[in-house]
């Protein structure tokens, strides 16, 4: 390899870190300042030139562009400042980047882009993107549904990027092993079809039979060449979501996070709230506002978890109501999509079924103890909803965990005075804490961080062949005892400064479960030891 080629490689490259004797191994003398730095020396300064920018957009670019030339580098200081990075480099700036992506365009980062019109290149390409590297994770996105802002085509790539960049930040995954992948097939948003400037296939959506094979033609392909895969699917259309994740969930080790990961989180959230409370699961009311891809994920692992405490199908479901563009759900609307049938209700037992798009006439009928909104209607909880849970139950678990931040049904401190104080609130976006009346409360964030990267971890240090509802359930409990509940104010979600441990936690949690259930496959059958041996540092 020649010396350039290896500067230009951001998983090979040191920088002013390369040692006088590397230097003189790999041809590199005289294309360096003579000056040999530590890797803490290069992270000192370039945190200094990140503080110079001006907005989160400035430093998100320059954050990038560190990823491009040097990975070791760039998750060192990711991990330093995660808290600090964690939003700037994924959720919620992400949002203005693959907004911006084909204007911006600097660099592929290593991505594979598929072109729905051509599935004989499939092959090729994921050959081509992961060189000679071994792939045990892949995050893939067709980008239709991407955080709260659409479908952007071709440039929800960034969305694959970032998820990975967090997976390797919080849990230690081996970036060298990783591949973001985004399928191509169009885009039915016309400001992009019709930006000269915009990077993807320009016509509408291919959907159907030629989608489907595409799909399965890419799953095939990616699990042929890397057989020790783990597969993300990511911000796929609510059409396509779970229809893909229950064709392959029982063949490979797939696992979708706008389903399953918001589920695991909310979950957990409830989890931490009932520990306060010391209420069992099975007594609580669930109304979910917003029954797109993640609001029922949410709903369906909850349900399976108050089957899994007791309760029947049909009983769990009796305690769950969802509300979506029609109102509340019935059984004999004709667009509900298959993950809103089972919690649709018969129009017949509503007195007052008409009132039913109205959310707080909703709240006031069926009196939930749990209101989770995936909407992406700011404001929807107003203050009359939050005081009409409230008279439901003593201590309301209120989960307003919509994002971006301009797409949120209320504010944590919102919810904290419209209660006072007596709701247990996580978001979707960082909230920080908030004082009231003598108390800070700290707001949990709803964040799939907390979950998906150790999920990961555990699954490739045990190498499951697949990914069963008992390992989603031990992760969610895995949450719980990282926090005081006894503490005023307690969040019902560990904070997300303490990810990395909470990657470990539910790591080994996953791990053991496969193991358990017979499905771990890795050689090392001590799982803590798996977890540990696996996880990657940054240093050279």
């Amino acid at each position: 390899m020649k010396a350039h080629d290896i500067l230009n490689n951001p998983f090979l490259n040191k920088g002013t870190a390369f040692t006088m004797e590397e230097r003189k191994e790999l041809g590199l003398i005289g294309l360096l300042p003579p000056y040999v730095q530590t890797l803490e020396e290069q992270a000192e300064q370039t945190y200094a030139h990140y503080q110079r920018k001006g907005t989160d957009l400035e430093k998100r670019h320059f954050l990038m562009e560190i990823f491009n030339t040097n990975r070791t580098l760039f998750y060192y200081l990711f991990n330093q400042h995660i808290v600090e990075f964690n939003p700037i480099v994924y959720d919620p700036v992400i949002a203005e980047s693959i907004e911006q992506y084909s204007d911006l365009f600097v660099d592929p980062q290593y991505a594979a882009f598929l072109d729905v019109n051509h599935p004989e290149n499939i092959e090729a390409s994921l050959k081509n993107a992961a060189g000679d590297r071994n792939i045990r994770l892949i995050v893939v996105t067709d980008a239709e549904g991407i955080l709260g802002i659409g479908d952007w085509g071709t440039q929800g790539v960034d969305i694959s990027v970032g998820k990975l960049m967090v997976y390797s930040a919080a849990a230690g995954i081996d970036p060298a092993t990783v591949l973001p992948i985004v399928i191509d097939a169009g885009t039915n948003r016309k400001e992009l079809l019709d930006n000269p400037m915009y990077l993807g296939n320009r016509h509408e959506r291919i959907r159907g039979e030629q989608y489907d094979n595409f799909i399965a033609q890419f799953v095939e392909t990616a699990e042929n060449l890397f057989p020790k895969l783990y597969l993300h699917w990511e911000d796929f259309g609510r059409s396509n979501a779970a229809r893909i994740l229950e064709k392959y969930k029982k063949e490979i080790p797939t696992f979708n996070d706008d389903i399953q990961g918001t589920g695991i989180v909310v979950l957990g959230g409830v989890f931490g709230a009932l520990d306060i409370t010391g209420e069992k699961l099975t007594d609580q009311v669930y109304l979910c506002y917003g029954g797109g891809s993640a609001g029922a994920g949410i709903a369906d692992r909850v349900h399976a978890e108050m089957v899994s405490e007791g309760l029947s199908k049909e009983e769990a479901y009796s305690r769950f109501f969802m509300m979506d563009k029609q109102g509340l759900l019935f059984d004999d609307m004709e667009d509900l999509t298959p993950a809103q049938k089972p919690f649709a209700k018969k129009r017949a037992d509503f007195a007052n079924a008409g009132d039913m798009t109205d959310l707080l006439q909703v709240v006031k009928t069926v009196k939930p103890t749990i209101l989770v909104g995936t909407s992406t209607q700011a404001g929807a909880f107003t203050k009359e909803v939050v005081e009409a849970m409230c008279q439901n139950t003593e201590r309301p678990v209120i989960f307003p965990i919509s994002n971006p931040t301009k797409k949120i049904e209320a504010t944590a401190e919102q919810v904290i005075e419209w209660s006072d104080g007596k709701a247990f609130v996580a978001t979707g976006i960082p909230s920080g804490t908030i004082s009231y009346k003598g108390v800070d409360y700290q707001i949990g964030q709803a964040n799939n961080a907390l979950i998906y990267p150790g999920l990961g971890l555990g699954m490739l240090a045990s190498e499951a062949k697949l990914l069963t509802d008992e390992m989603i359930g031990a992760a969610a409990h895995s949450l719980s005892g990282l926090v005081d509940p006894g503490q005023a104010g307690a969040p019902v979600l560990p904070p997300f400064e303490y990810v990395a441990q909470v990657s470990i936690n539910v790591a080994e949690a996953v791990a053991k479960k496969a193991q358990e259930q017979g499905l771990a496959q890795a050689t090392e059958t001590d799982m803590a030891k798996a977890v540990r041996d696996l996880k990657w540092y940054p240093t050279y």
